[in-house]
């Protein structure tokens, strides 16, 4: 048990590390091409910080555990939205851009619809599963997600930059640091999670927990350090677009990416208990997107924060109960 705490305590210490040299780079790229840190957010760091998740995903589909494939995804989008949207709130209210107002949050509304509506069996006559066809469907959609905005981009940039400046030595060089940066803090970010994963499903195993509140919480929680840390670290430096497309763009590849490639590795049944988070995700991207709403400036404020985090105090009590 001993060994195991101080692999818990090195994987923390690998997701801190891991996500600020994440942050760092993907920053200095979004400077270095003038890239808006809300589609870096949304993307590279999401991707990032997804990929403990991705991980698990692939791992569990190797050792038959779907509950934990099912259970990591839903529970990670459950602590993002809840947890570490709630945490960042209350450290500073969190201004949304208008393309998340407009734009990312309705994405993501309907993808957690989608989601729910497959698991139902309301496209197929498979109730309470996810098929190999409803895997090919997210992972469509995920390919769009990200080359979308990245042809949109580039459209724009070129229109914006007929004639670029000739770069320097001194830019490129710092364009590549960047990239180490990026590579580093994705490696830390990957390992940190299996570190805190592993150790923290070993500790709660040999105290009897069931697989189902494990995926849920100390398996969705530990993926989910990566998005709160970087988010966190994020704010600290006033990159809040970053925070803020982090956190929304890793909910969306949960679903779109991670859970489409889990359902085409692997059948994943689901049960009724997972139908509720489903609803309960709706619910809370919903009332975040409302929130965007509740002022002039489309701030999350502390109070919104708070909420939030009550919300997922009580649905962590529920789920030992």
């Amino acid at each position: 048990m001993f060994f195991q705490v101080l692999i818990l305590i090195f994987g923390f210490v690998l997701l801190i590390s891991g996500a600020n040299a994440l942050v760092i780079g993907a920053s200095n790229i979004a400077k270095r091409f003038h890239v808006p840190e809300i589609l870096i957010g949304l993307t590279i760091v999401a991707l990032g910080t997804s990929l403990p998740e991705l991980v698990v995903t692939v791992v569990s589909s190797a050792n038959n555990s779907t509950d934990i494939i099912v259970g990591n995804v839903i529970g990670s989008n459950i602590c993002n939205l809840l947890l570490v949207l709630g945490v960042i709130a209350v450290l500073k209210p969190i201004k949304f851009e208008k393309t998340t107002v407009k734009q990312n949050l309705p994405f993501l509304i309907a993808i957690t619809a989608l989601v729910l509506i497959m698991g139902l069996g309301l496209l197929s006559e498979n109730k309470l599963i996810f098929t190999k066809s409803d895997g090919i469907i997210l992972l469509i959609i995920a390919i769009i997600y990200f080359l979308y905005p990245i042809i949109e981009y580039i459209k724009t940039y070129k229109s914006n930059n007929d004639s670029p400046e000739k770069e320097n030595n001194s830019s490129n060089n710092n364009l590549i640091q960047s990239i180490v940066y990026i590579l580093l803090g994705g490696f830390a970010l990957k390992y940190g999670g299996d570190f805190v994963v592993d150790s923290a499903t070993t500790i709660a195993t040999s105290l009897n927990i069931s697989e189902r509140v494990i995926s849920l919480t100390i398996v969705a929680l530990g993926t989910s350090l990566p998005e709160l840390i970087t988010s966190v670290v994020a704010i600290i430096k006033h990159d809040d677009d970053l925070a803020e497309g982090n956190i929304i763009g890793s909910c969306i590849i949960n679903f779109v990416l991670i859970l489409g490639l889990g359902a085409t590795l692997s059948i994943l049944p689901i049960t009724t208990a997972y139908v509720e988070n489903l609803i309960l995700l709706l619910a809370t991207s919903i009332l975040i997107w409302l929130y965007s709403f509740g002022n002039k400036n489309n701030t999350l404020t502390r109070g919104n924060g708070a909420i939030l985090l009550i919300i997922y105090l009580i649905y962590s009590i529920r789920l030992f109960i």
